[in-house]
Formats: structure tokens, C-alpha cells, sequence
């Protein structure tokens, strides 16, 4: 039930994007689209899920055993850099197509600050391997689900008559405040679902 909790709470109820505000950068920026917020939504799944095992690792069999906590961002940075890298140089030899497909979004991710702050997350929050993995996932889900409905209503937005002071920028993030408003609406969930299944 713990799984259940940490999923529908880093999807909805803290979502790394609406709530935490971390990864405002790909979520402005390649939100334009449908189909490239897909694109950017399964690479930072990817490398997240990934990143989040390796610095997990990394944190409890090297940086705490010899006392090295202090260095635990800077570690994480080249980690995170040099796993997308690799992942690159993998993918672009085993698989053209997904690299094609995938390429382009690679290089955001080294500068999302989503699959940092992730990494972090979990040795703040205390998890074992199992939960930091779920909870990585989870808060992927959670990016690409608002990247994608950010990316409709910008869609939308082409379409519409918006008045001339508000184009651009501005109705953009006025369009991701009302959508940061709505998704504060699951606030409690996690609580409600605690009180549900008598895990308060």
C-alpha cells in the first residue's frame, strides 16, 4: 500500500512540476507540441528511473560509508551528466531509430533540474531501492502528464483569439498557473488514502 501512496502522491498530490516548480525549463520550452512533450516525456522517464538507481547507490555505498555526504550534489551532477552521455552513446549504436527519436530530448535532460531534484528526494525522504525506483517513476508519470496537458493547452491557445497584451509569454504562464491551481486540487489525497487503508 506504501507503492500505492508514493505513486498517486509524487503523480498528483506534489507533482515535481506544479508543485515542487522543478523542470520549469522543458516544461515552458518544449511544451509547444504534443508529439516532442511525448518525445521529452519517455526520455526523462528513462534517464530518471535510471539516475535515481545509480545516484541511490552511489549515496548509500560511497558517499555515506566514508563520510563524504557533503559532496552528494556535485557527485550527483556528474553522474546524472555522464549517465546521459552513455545512454546516448549506447542507444546511437544499438538503436538508431529510438536514438533518432529520442536524440534530440537527450541533452535537455542533462540540465533538467526534475531528475536532480529526484535523485535528492530519495535520500532526503529516507527510501529503500524499491521505493526510490516507484517514487522516480512516479514523479516521471507526473512531469509528462503535465507537460502533455500543458502542451494541449498551448495547442489550443493557437488556435484561439487571445487579446494582444496576453500573447506570448504571458498567456503561457497564466495558462501554467490555472493548471498549477487545478492539480492543487488532489492536495489530501495522500492523506485521505492514509486514513482509508489505517496507515496513519
Amino acid at each position: 500500500m506504501e507503492y500505492l501512496l508514493i505513486f498517486v502522491s509524487a503523480i498528483f498530490v506534489n507533482n515535481i512540476v506544479l508543485a515542487q516548480f522543478l523542470g520549469i525549463c522543458p516544461f515552458l520550452g518544449v511544451s509547444k507540441k504534443i508529439d516532442t512533450s511525448l518525445g521529452m516525456s519517455a526520455a526523462v522517464a528513462f534517464v530518471m528511473v535510471l539516475a535515481t538507481i545509480v545516484t541511490w547507490l552511489v549515496q548509500v555505498y560511497v558517499l555515506t560509508p566514508f563520510g563524504l555526504d557533503y559532496l552528494q550534489t556535485i557527485a550527483f551532477i556528474l553522474v546524472i551528466a555522464s549517465l546521459v552521455q552513455m545512454v546516448e552513446i549506447v542507444l546511437k549504436k544499438v538503436s538508431p531509430p529510438l536514438y533518432q527519436a529520442l536524440g534530440i530530448f537527450l541533452p535537455l535532460i542533462t540540465t533538467n533540474c526534475a531528475v536532480l531534484g529526484v535523485a535528492i528526494l530519495v535520500i532526503q525522504k529516507d527510501y529503500n531501492l524499491a521505493q526510490s525506483v516507484m517514487y522516480a517513476f512516479s514523479t516521471a508519470i507526473g512531469f509528462g502528464l503535465a507537460l502533455t496537458v500543458f502542451a494541449g493547452m498551448r495547442e489550443q491557445l493557437e488556435l484561439s483569439d487571445v487579446p494582444r497584451g496576453m500573447r506570448g509569454m504571458a498567456i503561457v504562464l497564466v495558462s501554467a498557473g490555472l493548471l498549477s491551481l487545478a492539480f492543487m486540487g488532489f492536495s489530501g489525497v495522500d492523506g485521505g488514502l492514509r486514513t482509508l487503508f489505517g496507515l496513519d
